[in-house]
């Protein structure tokens, strides 16, 4: 007689509520022999197959008529390799039984996980296909310590969750499966039995591609190949080199004329690529590509962190999207949301019944802005979950930098909070010491793993150290975005240039810390969304004064300390508002008057003149590369100062924020010569008045600001000119 548990256990696993399948199913040493026992819903006849000899070896006996077959195999004594040949009414199919396979995590893995140390936890969690004892098939893992069954569901398997459940593995709460036959491009999700006895159909956290919304269903893919880092990709991150960002929405850049749809990775991959690098921009930045279920949080409520966005293509397109980037020479950065993530009953929430993921306290998991979660990053495995995520998108994708998002409110516990909504850290402080201590450790093993790679900070507070290493109490990015002389310089310009003389502060004040971090000057989509206008509508007067007060800031801002961002459609001054779900007014270009174009050919020249000039980069992040020398004109609203490369070559930066041309304008300057204007924002080329130097200026021997030198200079008016020192 087979050796059988009692009734009870085999109804719970015919019912999907048996928590450890292995010893149940599959083969089994007996006192007369081995016994293979399998649960196969609806098969008429079951045989098992020596695989070696390819004979039949025994009959499966049905011993419950809802599926659960027996059959002992008497005489033999060691476990041998075996498939099943099953009769489903007139078909017969010969399959791997999945519950033949030995464990998959191996203990280093197990131990790396668990710890949160493991560097690449996507190459043992999620769905790969593999070879296993020479059999096909794919393997299966998720985290879920608390749930009380998983089971893997799919179209390979009628979603049915008897037919698959898990293998736990307790040391770390890992469930795993090798199911034979899945194939790659399959859909899949986790029937998850939690341990309230809810039952719930969850998307992979780990999986590498998703479907497209509103379907939730995770894909079998292949794990992407590893992208090499080239030496040029690494140069172009250096803190001396020049980084000027283009930060896109890729739905909404450019769409279909036809349809109103959006662009594929590949119409991307030829139009946006070719444009930007036509624009002498250096960088890409995306926002967020992770699967997420709502287009209106453009992509900053991620649920497929592993997983690009199937709105514009596949993964591989993506990949390609990005190689067609570094083909022509641009670099690409992500942005990057591991703050939060949102309440989707699919995703991450309450996962196995339990706040695994996010922090179980409201006060703490809780986004009273946003309405999403936050992530718990006190657990190993979701600090683990995260870190790795960066790793994934460098070295798989071939992403050379992270921008990550809403730094404030990871750091903060009282973020956006009253007193009372906040629970106090360990200390009694205001810090979230496991973020920071997240934060510190993702920044530092990308620097030392993946060098070259950078990741860079939007934190809107002054956190000290943001851009400082780790053993020096620093945060570890590379690069801060500089969100006080952004909010600084804005509210400047939005002022009539009459009133400008009373907040002269507000563009130098810059100056003052511009050497505490590594900044980049940001002028991003979050300035021109929510009823704040577009940047030209910001800018006060009429038409003329509007579009030269833009050129003039920004010739201001591509000459001061910092690398510099612009959002899509700041580069040929859109009129109206960012929206997320319609395409930028390229047809703007077209305008007869060129105000639109003349800006474009600007944002160009001013790429092209910031690359060429190592003044204008090379000690961004070293006061030498910087002095002014016209700080105080309040009454005339004027600025110069010089920028300086490390080998002495200097560019003289003049802005005039007012109306009135200044005819005759004195500047002294620190080294006697010819000074050459490379560039003038009031040019007729950029629809400007033409007023300028017409060439070169030499200095007179005539002391001026505290200088023995000087130079008389015609400033145009809203305008910012460079001067280039040029040897006689």
């Amino acid at each position: 007689m087979p050796v059988l548990p009692d009734q009870h256990v085999i109804n719970q696993i015919i019912s999907g509520h048996y928590a450890d399948p292995f010893s149940l199913l599959g083969m089994h040493d007996v006192a007369t022999g081995l016994e293979v026992r399998a649960l196969l819903p609806d098969a008429d006849q079951v045989w098992v197959i020596d695989t070696q000899k390819q004979r039949r070896v025994a009959e499966l006996r049905r011993y419950d008529d809802r599926g659960f077959f027996v059959a002992q195999i008497p005489r033999r004594k060691k476990h041998f390799r075996y498939q099943l040949e099953v009769r489903w009414g007139e078909v017969v199919h010969i399959i791997d039984d999945p519950y033949r396979f030995g464990t998959l995590l191996q203990e280093l893995d197990i131990w790396l996980l668990a710890e949160g140390t493991h560097l690449r936890p996507y190459e043992k969690l999620g769905s790969h296909p593999m070879t296993l004892d020479d059999v096909d098939g794919v393997s299966f893992a998720v985290w879920a310590p608390n749930a009380a069954r998983i089971s893997v569901v799919g179209e390979f398997n009628f979603w049915d969750g008897r037919r698959h459940p898990m293998r736990r593995r307790r040391e770390n709460g890992i469930w795993e499966l090798f199911i034979p036959a899945v194939r790659e491009g399959q859909l899949y999700k986790y029937e998850i039995i939690d341990c309230h006895g809810q039952t719930s159909l969850r998307a992979d956290p780990y999986a590498f591609e998703a479907q497209m919304r509103p379907d939730t269903a995770s894909l079998v893919r292949k794990l992407p190949e590893k992208v090499d880092y080239s030496p040029a990709r690494k140069k172009a991150n250096a803190l001396n080199a020049p980084v000027s960002v283009y930060e896109v929405h890729l739905g909404s850049w450019r769409r279909h004329a036809d349809n109103n749809f959006w662009l594929s990775y590949g119409e991307l991959a030829q139009q946006l690529v070719s444009y930007v690098k036509w624009m002498g921009f250096t960088h890409i930045e995306l926002m967020p590509i992770n699967e997420h279920p709502f287009d209106g949080s453009w992509g900053y409520q991620p649920l497929g962190m592993y997983a690009p966005t199937r709105r514009y293509g596949s993964p591989d397109e993506f990949k390609a999207f990005v190689d067609a980037a570094h083909q022509a020479g641009l670099n690409v950065i992500l942005d990057w949301v591991p703050g939060h993530f949102p309440s989707d009953a699919y995703g991450l929430v309450q996962f196995d019944g339990t706040a695994l993921y996010e922090y179980a306290d409201p006060r703490e998991g809780y986004h009273q802005d946003w309405n999403t979660l936050i992530y718990n990053y006190g657990r190993h495995e979701v600090r683990n979950y995260l870190a790795g995520n960066g790793f994934y998108w460098i070295e798989r994708y071939g992403i050379d930098g992270l921008r990550v998002d809403a730094v404030a409110s990871m750091i903060y516990r009282d973020y956006s909070r009253k007193a009372g909504e906040w629970i106090p850290n360990y200390y009694g402080g205001r810090e979230n010491l496991e973020a920071i201590a997240f934060l510190r450790y993702t920044n530092q093993t990308i620097g030392r793993e993946l060098g070259g790679a950078v990741t860079l900070a939007e934190e809107s507070t002054d956190y000290p150290g943001v851009t400082m290493p780790p053993e020096a109490n620093g945060l570890g990015f590379h690069y801060k975005w500089n969100m006080g002389w952004m909010n600084d310089s804005l509210s400047y310009m939005q002022l009539d240039p009459v009133h400008r003389k009373y907040h002269h502060n507000l563009m130098t004040f810059g100056v003052l810390y511009a050497y505490s971090e590594n900044f980049i000057l940001p002028l991003s989509h979050d300035e021109v969304v929510h009823g704040k206008g577009s940047l030209l509508d910001k800018m006060p007067g009429d038409t003329w004064q509007k579009f030269a007060n833009l050129r003039a800031y920004y010739g201001f801002m591509w000459a001061h300390p910092g690398k510099k961002l612009l959002f899509m459609g700041g580069e040929f001054a859109q009129g109206r508002e960012w929206d997320f779900n319609a395409s930028l007014d390229w047809h703007l270009l077209d305008e007869a008057n060129g105000w639109h174009s003349g800006v474009q050919h600007l944002v160009r020249d001013l790429n092209h003149c910031y690359q060429q000039q190592s003044a204008l980069y090379e000690l961004d992040y070293h006061p030498r590369g910087f002095e002014w020398l016209v700080v105080d004109d309040h009454e005339n609203s004027i600025f110069a100062f010089a920028r300086r490369d490390d080998h002495g070559n200097e560019l003289i930066v003049v802005s005039n924020f007012t109306p009135v041309p200044r005819y005759g304008y004195r500047i002294g300057v620190g080294r006697p010569g010819r000074y050459h204007e490379v560039l003038n924002t009031d040019a007729h080329f950029y629809r400007g008045s033409n007023v300028g130097n017409v060439g070169d200026v030499y200095t007179d021997a005539q002391p001026c600001h505290q200088r023995e030198h000087s130079i008389s200079l015609v400033i145009p008016p809203l305008a910012t000119i460079y001067l280039r020192r040029e040897d006689c």
